[in-house]
């Protein structure tokens, strides 16, 4: 009864410590958007004296002739962009890593691992696309994003590929089913879960890319959601009640994915944990 009890205050205590260590942060971002700009210099945890957070929305999209808007679309294509080529390219490859035992296999997975861990090399790459033409363009940023993501989805499909019963291909296969099809119509519609699981995960790390935009994507009218955090801070000036509105707004959609689609994203993160 002892270790029961014990559990169970542990968990709630681990939950109080989880929800401060998200909440708090967020209620200090609210509350600094509903400020005014001298109100909100002191960075103080307090009440607002007035509440001007309509005001300050409306600032902020005005800024640099409404070119939050603009980042916003474009966040917008290159996470479709990415997300898309990432999970349908990653679901072909934990496919075939899961289904077909090769001797290449190993070496693969240490690459796919490699992608984890080995830090880019931002110099390089950007040669690489200026070589190729493709440097300062969403879809150049859209092959770099799903090179830095891809390793992650493998992993997961593979792991849910691997519960999934042999059988189906071999009853595909007697029907006249090519790998394609097999694929496409067979194995695709299975990964459902982990599929939204992929598309939530990596949406939310593409949309909130910082580093690889500012790299490979300069110029204003290429600019994207977080690198409109400039315009509020300067060398020796921040106005920080208009900088947490923008962070609040920029938020808002990454939020709300988790918010729907939490039960999808568990799900396929514990689909291929225990196989059978």
């Amino acid at each position: 009864m002892s270790r029961t009890v014990t559990r169970h205050v542990t968990g709630v205590v681990a939950i109080l410590v989880s929800a401060a260590v998200f909440l708090v942060p967020f209620a200090f971002i609210v509350m600094q958007s509903f400020k005014t700009g001298p109100d909100s210099a002191s960075l103080e945890f307090n009440w607002p004296i007035d509440f001007v957070l309509w005001q300050n929305i409306v600032s902020v999209f005005q800024t640099r002739d409404y070119m939050l808007i603009t980042a916003f679309v474009n966040s917008t294509i290159l996470t479709v962009l990415s997300v898309t080529i990432m999970v349908v390219l990653s679901a072909m490859i934990g496919w075939v890593l899961a289904r077909r035992s090769s001797r290449w296999n190993p070496l693969i997975t240490f690459f796919i691992l490699a992608g984890l861990i080995v830090p880019p090399a931002i110099v390089p790459t950007a040669w690489v696309m200026q070589s190729l033409g493709i440097f300062n363009t969403i879809f150049g940023l859209a092959l770099i994003e799903v090179a830095y993501g891809m390793s992650f989805c493998v992993l997961l499909f593979r792991a849910f590929v691997s519960n999934i019963p042999r059988e189906l291909d071999e009853a595909a296969a007697i029907d006249g089913a090519g790998p394609l099809r097999l694929f496409f119509r067979i194995g695709f519609p299975l990964l459902r879960s982990v599929i939204v699981t992929a598309i939530v995960v990596q949406s939310v790390a593409v949309f909130n890319d910082f580093a690889n935009p500012l790299y490979f994507l300069p110029g204003e009218e290429n600019a994207t959601v977080q690198l409109t955090l400039f315009n509020f801070q300067s060398q020796f000036q921040t106005t920080w009640n208009l900088l947490f509105t923008d962070i609040l707004l920029i938020t808002i959609p990454p939020l709300v994915m988790y918010i729907f689609f939490n039960r999808q994203i568990v799900a396929g993160m514990t689909s291929g944990a225990i196989k059978g």
